[in-house]
């Protein structure tokens, strides 16, 4: 899953590019050599928290990219489309730390927030060790790892529709509810303003409209009479139009005899009599307009006065009074018909919570069965890793009165550490170590299931030596098989088991004055070296190159 890792500028670090292999990738090298350095970079550019301190001295920015090779359908191509981002298959992870604290953070070259680039680095890749906080220990994620061992997800889902549909039916019935109530609440005001409203009639628009009418009756009078004197003039017994016309008609007799001298002269006066025949229609419609009766203005006047008090009475613009009767109207029904609706909505909304509680207690019911054989499963596993007075369980508190999407579970992982000792969350229990194999052991169990694709243990072998070294890296081995693995690692048991071993050195520079950090790939014969220098020390004998040959045969 992950590709590359480059890092440039981060403390003891210039310039650095790891080509990681499928399986188990694990990482060695003296204490010292710059491991935690690794590993807070590759955090870095998963999206954890940013530090001044990161970046290498001299240097204005550090920079630590990772490559990830993503399947069509996972989860950060999901992430990625929801932030409008391009997904094409390979998903590149960049994070600038500057020397000023301020960082800055890309997926596929594209600017992101922190956050996206955090949520994305959490379904690509989980880090585990003695102090992290995040995967396995978060209790949050328990009941979907759970649920991911039983192969619930489907359950689930469904559970997750009937409680969308549960709490859909639970809003209609809490609001018509809500309305009953306030309708109820003023239903003697509401009927009277209802039918009050209802017998005005108000339309929108209306007020403007009568408001228009009435300032053009009241201004018809004043102009009355002189629009009567301009259609006397146009149009009465004075008018030019029978002369003008009577004028072309001997103009047309002569037009034989100099058709260019008239022509032009009877066009001109047929123009002149259309424009004053157009004239006298407007100034008939013109009169005609003013030409009103006087009850219709008193009627006109009247309804504005009733328009106006009702806005004055209900505090609402006269446009908005229809808006108003119809919700009126509209409560009134409630009141005379909530009650049957009120039934109906009860009815679904108790339909709704019975389905989805008998399904939440099914999967409580199935969760729980689930939690037996995760125990069963894990404690096996706790034996070969030095814990095997310990004890792994799986706490599932059901409480039907606080239901959720996933269900009404509460799922969390408790450890026992030894007999008569009180059990308790697993983060709080177990000690560093402890807590590693704890994890180790969880993970083994789940394997490929609720798992990000690429998994990160950072020292988990601390303190255990021998065959407990040598049942992790067995396990570290067996989940390698289903996931990607990587493994800072001090026990050569489990540098053993590796498929590809990276040893980080510190080397010095211009003449001792600075140092760097680097990583190589070992080949086979080096990787006999490092696995003797692991198992003796500063000096290598020939004893270790032979005890690190056995390490190797047994492992292949």
């Amino acid at each position: 899953m992950l590709a590359r890792l480059s890092i440039r500028d981060i403390v003891l670090i210039e310039r650095l590019d790891i080509e990681f292999s499928r399986g188990l990738a694990v990482l060695t090298g003296e204490t010292g050599a710059g491991k935690s350095i690794l590993l807070d970079a590759f955090a870095l550019a998963l999206g954890g928290r940013g530090d001044a301190g990161l970046v290498r001295h001299g240097a204005e920015q550090g920079q630590v990219t990772a490559t990830f090779d993503v399947p069509k359908g996972h989860p950060a191509a999901r992430i990625l489309a929801e932030n409008g981002l391009d997904d094409t298959g390979e998903m590149i992870l960049r994070r600038v730390q500057l020397a000023d604290g301020r960082t800055r953070a890309f997926i596929n070259d594209q600017a992101i927030s922190v956050q996206t680039l955090k949520a994305v680095g959490a379904v690509l890749v989980e880090i585990h060790g003695q102090h992290d906080e995040r995967a396995l220990v978060d209790a949050s994620t328990h009941r979907q790892l759970l649920d991911a061992f039983a192969g619930h997800e489907k359950d689930v889902a469904a559970l997750e529709a009937l409680w969308d549909v549960r709490r859909t039916a639970g809003t209609a019935l809490d609001e018509h509810r809500a309305g009953m109530e306030r309708a109820a609440r003023e239903a003697d005001y509401l009927r009277h303003a209802s039918q009050e409203l209802k017998a005005l009639a108000p339309k929108e628009g209306e007020e403007t409209e009568l408001a228009n009418r009435r300032t053009t009756m009241m201004q018809g009078e004043k102009v009355a009479t002189d629009l009567r004197e301009a259609q006397e003039a146009i149009g009465g017994p004075h008018s030019p139009v029978s002369a003008l016309s009577a004028a072309v008609r001997r103009l047309e007799r002569r037009a034989a005899n100099a058709p260019g001298l008239i022509e032009p002269a009877v066009k001109a006066i047929d123009i002149a009599i259309n424009a004053l025949e157009e004239a006298d229609q407007h100034l008939h419609a013109a009169l005609a307009a003013t030409d009103f009766d006087p009850a219709e203005l008193e009627r006109i006047e009247e309804r504005l006065f009733a328009l106006r008090a009702a806005s004055r009475k209900y505090s609402t613009p006269v446009d908005l009074l229809a808006a108003l009767a119809a919700q009126y109207a509209g409560d009134v029904a409630l009141i005379d018909a909530g009650a049957d609706q009120l039934k109906k909505l009860e009815a679904a909304a108790a339909e709704a919570d019975k389905r989805y509680a008998a399904a939440a207690t099914k999967l409580s019911a199935a969760r729980s069965k689930a939690a037996e054989k995760l125990n069963k499963a894990v404690n096996a596993e706790l034996a070969p890793l030095k814990l095997e007075r310990a004890k792994f369980m799986t706490q599932v508190e059901s409480n039907a009165a606080a239901p959720g999407p996933q269900g009404i579970d509460r799922v969390e992982f408790w450890v026992q550490t030894n007999p008569g000792t009180k059990p308790g969350p697993m983060m709080k229990v177990a000690s560093g170590g402890e807590l590693s194999r704890f994890l180790l052991a969880l993970k083994v169990v789940l394997a490929d299931r609720g798992s990000a694709p690429t998994l990160v243990f950072d020292e988990i072998d601390t303190g255990v030596g021998g065959a407990v070294a040598d049942a992790i890296g067995s396990r570290l081995a067996r989940l390698a098989g289903k996931v990607q693995v990587m493994a800072v690692t001090h026990a050569p048991q489990v540098a053993a088991r590796a498929s590809q071993h990276l040893l980080i050195s510190k080397d010095a520079l211009d003449k001792g004055k600075r140092v760097a950090t680097r990583v190589n790939a070992l080949a086979a014969d080096h990787r006999r070296e490092e696995i003797a220098r692991m198992l003796a020390g500063a000096e290598i004998t020939a004893e270790a190159r032979a005890a690190a040959e056995r390490l190797l045969r047994a492992a292949s």
